[in-house]
């Protein structure tokens, strides 16, 4: 079967164009002439209706309509907020990076139009502290941008303003949680809030907020270049558009791909990635959607990469991180290395998450080091039963992910672990 083709890139223009990062280049190919027409012939409601009818939905891991999102501020209460989450901390997940330091630009872009479309006059990029230089580069593009009257005051004449700022967060993963960077954002520990309120109504400062992923932000204008039914062209007629994926481990090929949603894994890995890196060692499973996501396995290779069809097999398309990995890697080493990390991010704020964590991670590091019990698997599984949906926010549940895709696929290999031990 022939390798689906990408007719043309939609966030990664970079790899069409050769130095988009630059604003001449960018304003060549005709950078900023989308938020011109947007705030001089477009309302913000015709925008947001646009997004609608163009059926993006969140790049950064929930996949919701990004227009719906939109719609849901509030028009009479003022000031309002776009928060854009650049803290990409989900292990495995490297694509931001890419149109961040590569086509800065088309994000800016998307930014102004969609501070327009929500009646927002300050943005701000909250970006994982250690992306350094990412955080320096967009300051630069900015000022940059500020300097030729496209970021700022009295946007092409319309009087409509707009300021972008960037925050550097501190590297917390929970800040990943749209609430939990919002109150990180204010100067405060980064932890969830209770929802509701919802951030559309009562966000940043108590104010009405959009806090979009900079994947999404970065479609926005090709939208309103080319259309609603442009972009419905690509993908599926529930996943409509492209998805930025970054696949790592045991592929020939790791790396950033935009690929057409709606391919399936199997074509991803084999035709896009170059396949096992190793013919000797076959797949043994996926970790499809960042360490959050439940795993699958060769029985899944079929599976269309899209948000709904990833739900329906129980897992997730998340933030577009995929880790192959092949016959060589031991399922309790995995497991354990996946709840070590949430272990380590836990904020702390609810017991299930805070004990539940350690715990899983304590048996898990039992099992490793050679003292396994008898029981040790109906204890993990018992664990993750007191913690799935009882927890603050997502991240217990996505410490639990390991567990039950171990016991679900790998029982007999844990059983083997243990019984090799006694």
């Amino acid at each position: 079967m022939p390798k689906t083709e990408l007719k043309e890139y939609i966030v990664m223009r970079n790899r069409e164009i050769e130095n988009i990062r630059d604003l001449d280049v960018y304003l060549a190919n005709g950078g900023y002439s989308m938020a011109k027409q947007a705030l001089t012939s477009m309302t913000p409601a015709a925008i947001i209706d646009e997004v609608k009818k163009s059926g993006l939905r969140g790049r950064g891991g929930a996949g919701f309509p990004t227009g719906v999102k939109w719609s849901f501020v509030p028009k009479e209460l003022n000031p309002k907020y776009l928060v854009v989450n650049a803290d990409e901390s989900e292990p495995g997940t490297f694509n931001n990076h890419e149109i961040i330091d590569e086509n800065p630009h088309q994000l800016l872009e998307g930014i102004v139009i969609s501070a327009f479309a929500i009646g927002a006059h300050v943005a701000y990029i909250y970006i994982r502290g250690e992306f350094a230089y990412g955080a320096r580069f967009l300051e630069q593009k900015i000022a940059e941008a500020r300097a030729r009257g496209l970021i700022g005051k009295n946007l092409f004449g319309t009087g409509y303003d707009v300021e972008i700022y960037v925050h550097r967060g501190a590297g917390a993963y929970i800040c990943g949680e749209e609430t939990a960077l919002l109150e990180s954002l204010e100067g405060k520990i980064g932890q969830p809030r209770l929802k509701p309120p919802f951030p559309a109504v009562a966000g940043l400062y108590a104010k009405p907020t959009v806090v979009n992923n900079v994947e999404t932000l970065t479609n926005v204008p090709r939208i309103i270049e080319k259309g609603a039914d442009w972009f419905r062209s690509f993908g599926t007629e529930k996943s409509p558009g492209t998805k930025a994926v970054s696949i790592s481990g045991h592929v020939k090929n790791p790396g950033n791909y935009e690929i057409p949603l709606g391919i399936t894994i199997r074509e991803f890995i084999f035709d896009w990635a170059g396949g096992m890196r190793d013919p000797n060692l076959p797949l043994k499973f996926i970790i499809p959607g960042g360490a959050s996501s439940n795993w699958l396995t060769e029985q899944h290779l079929d599976l269309p990469m899209t948000w709904d069809d990833m739900a329906a097999a129980g897992t997730m398309l998340g933030s577009g991180a995929m880790v192959v990995l092949d016959t060589s890697v031991p399922v309790v080493r995995a497991a354990l290395k996946v709840d070590e990390f949430f272990k380590h991010e836990s904020c702390g704020k609810c017991s299930p998450c805070r004990e539940g964590t350690h715990f899983l991670v304590k048996v898990w590091e039992r099992i490793d080091e050679g003292h396994g019990r008898v029981g040790d698997i109906e204890l993990l599984a018992d664990v993750g039963k007191q913690m799935l949906g009882k927890c603050f926010c997502p991240l217990g549940d996505s410490s639990v992910s390991a567990v039950n895709s171990a016991i679900k696929f790998f029982r007999p290999e844990l059983d083997a672990a243990i019984d090799a031990q006694h």
